[in-house]
């Protein structure tokens, strides 16, 4: 288990399922900080720490949604995963799209999850879940720069 405050980037346009995801984390076994944008060109200034995202943390997951305005989750990933500095934050995709092409595109990428989000407001409340008890229960991560901790 983690002795210090997890860092969760969710990055969703999706208000409902941005509010749903927050609730299952906020209940959470893990104690964690969890910040919502909602879009990609969010997320890198986020990531970068840009305007008005300054003080922002390095996240020890991301949650990346990849139908999002401005910047699509497919654009966010291939520079995070391009980016030494942010290349080893776990990417979980997280989107509604179960194409076949776009699990493959997104593995290319180096996404470390792709997960479908389900239309059933329960199943999608157990998928988060099952997110928090994998990724932040059972994974070890690598150590974070800025605590020095394990991720």
């Amino acid at each position: 288990m983690f002795s210090r405050i997890i860092e969760i980037l969710l990055v969703e346009d999706n208000p409902g399922d941005a509010r749903l995801t927050q609730e299952v984390f906020k209940e959470g076994r893990v104690l964690n900080n969890l910040v919502v944008v909602k879009d990609g060109v969010e997320a890198l200034a986020y990531l970068r720490r840009e305007p008005p995202y300054v003080t922002s943390r390095t996240p020890d997951l991301i949650l990346l949604d990849l139908n999002l305005p401005r910047k699509s989750g497919r654009e966010v990933l291939m520079e995070i995963k391009q980016d030494q500095r942010l290349m080893s934050i776990p990417v979980v995709v997280l989107t509604t799209s179960s194409d076949e092409q776009d699990i493959a595109r997104a593995y290319s990428e180096h996404a470390n999850c792709y997960l479908t989000k389900p239309v059933d407001l329960e199943q999608f409340l157990h998928l988060v879940r099952s997110i928090e008890d994998f990724w932040l229960t059972l994974v070890r991560l690598p150590a974070n720069e800025e605590s020095g901790s394990a991720r």
